[in-house]
């Protein structure tokens, strides 16, 4: 379920944060939790509107005022919004890192040294054919 999805009607939230409605709708009021908006302007609250008003919950039971609340709010909203666009600018940085031409790859040489490959370069390794035939040293003689 998408937590930011706006499902739940005033009634709903207000009892599943434990509040009354009309609380709800003063929190609205003052922007402390703002729902989304049908187009018959009701309210819909998200799963994350919900966690908002429990946090509000809890901030006024420890004494903060409602103007604390909302600056509390606002910046735990935009620490949200700033990790997700860390994730993406990390993501983008990743992608560009692997498309850019020349790039170093390693591998791992016969005798295990590693040995440095520009970007589509393959390892080269021995392809010759050897044969071994014992009887050939004897009759060529050649002693050990």
């Amino acid at each position: 379920m998408d937590e930011d999805q706006p499902i739940f009607t005033i009634s709903m939230a207000a009892e599943l944060a434990a509040m009354h409605p009309q609380t709800l709708r003063q929190y609205d009021r003052l922007g402390i939790v703002q729902p989304k908006r049908t187009a018959g302007q009701s309210r819909r609250y998200s799963m994350r509107d919900v966690v908002q008003l429990r946090e509000v919950a809890r901030l006024g039971a420890e004494g903060v005022s409602l103007e604390g609340i909302r600056r509390v709010l606002e910046l735990e909203n935009s620490v949200v919004t700033l990790r997700a666009r860390v994730r993406q600018l990390e993501t983008a940085l990743a992608d560009a890192l692997l498309a850019q031409p020349g790039r170093r790859v390693f591998a791992a040489g016969s005798a295990g040294e590693v040995q440095t490959l520009r970007n589509g370069q393959r390892v080269r390794r021995a392809t010759e054919v050897v044969r071994w035939n014992p009887l050939r040293r004897i009759e060529s003689g050649e002693q050990k």
